[in-house]
This record gives structure tokens, C-alpha cells and sequence, in this order.
């Protein structure tokens, strides 16, 4: 289950989520990082040392989406160390290329 948010402000061609996500089996914040970043197209972005995380301006003119922030929900664990069902995520991602023509483009690909 995905609870997401959009954030839209003013910007030249990127969109921001801010993401909730629940999954059926608990998982740990490692096990979480290396499962979204071995999807093609997607590009962990999560350094909280550098100060460096998804920006919109960052994605704009990328391919891939860009994940970052990840953190488990605290309203379902303590223990950040913890398996959990529940974590926190931000999204950014160019909406004329991930959001819409190459996105279009990619899944027309995986059909034929």
C-alpha cells in the first residue's frame, strides 16, 4: 500500500512525493535500499553525511526517479534497526520523461 503526496511548486519540469509506504512482509531499511535500487530506472539518492537527497531541480532532465529520505515510519517502529511494514520516502522525478513520454515509451516497450 503507497500513501502518497505530491508536491507541486514552482518549478521548471520535475514533481516531488513525499511517500508512505506499507509492505506485506517486514523489512528492514537495508533490505528496502537494495530492493528499490535494483529496479532499472531508479536511482537512490540518500546520503544523510553529504546533505545529499532527491531535489526536483536534480531530476529535471534525468531518466530516472530519484529516491532518498528513506527512513522506517515511526508510527510502526522505535527501533530504525527493526524489520518493519511501514516507511518514509521522498520521490523526485522529470514529469516530461519519467512522468510521460518515456514512461509511455518504456511501457509500450515491455508489451511488444
Amino acid at each position: 500500500t503507497i500513501s502518497p503526496t505530491c508536491i507541486r511548486v514552482p518549478v521548471r519540469r520535475a514533481h516531488a512525493e513525499s511517500i508512505n509506504l506499507t509492505l506485506a512482509r517486514p523489512a528492514t531499511l537495508l533490505q528496502l535500499r537494495e530492493c528499490l535500487g535494483g529496479f532499472p530506472g531508479v536511482a537512490i539518492e540518500d546520503d544523510r553525511a553529504a546533505n545529499r537527497f532527491p531535489t526536483p531541480l536534480k531530476a529535471s532532465g534525468k531518466d530516472d526517479v530519484f529516491i532518498g529520505r528513506l527512513r522506517p515510519d515511526p508510527s510502526r517502529t522505535t527501533d530504525p534497526d527493526a524489520p518493519t511494514l511501514g516507511f518514509d520516502l521522498f520521490v523526485c522525478g522529470d514529469q516530461l520523461r519519467k512522468g510521460a513520454a518515456l514512461n509511455a515509451v518504456q511501457i509500450a516497450e515491455l508489451m511488444v
